[in-house]
């Protein structure tokens, strides 16, 4: 299993509209082949940093959602509202904890 962690920080005055943004595509991902989870994380004291939290079956399965077209027209959307440069990582699940 891959977890993906993806940091974004947003302008302020667009925070409302990635919020939008992501009320509208957030079932298309998770029904997405491969995707077995996603959540939206927002910070405690910094509000306008976000992190998409999500669970892939493998590798492969998040690569092709990267080259899908769900990802590209959302991410071209999302870019554009973008305070610093977005991060990310994808882990291997190491250990359960339960």
């Amino acid at each position: 299993m891959i977890v993906r962690l993806v940091k974004m920080e947003f302008k302020p005055e667009e925070i409302a509209y990635f919020l939008n943004l992501f009320d509208e595509v957030k079932e298309q991902i998770r029904a997405f082949e491969g995707c077995e989870f996603l959540e939206l994380l927002q910070g405690e004291k910094e509000t306008g940093i976000f992190f998409t939290h999500s669970y892939w079956k493998d590798a492969k399965a998040l690569e092709t959602y990267r080259n899908s077209l769900l990802f590209k027209t959302t991410w071209a959307k999302t870019k554009l509202l973008f305070n610093a440069k977005p991060e990310a990582w994808s882990v291997e699940k190491f250990v359960n904890l339960r």
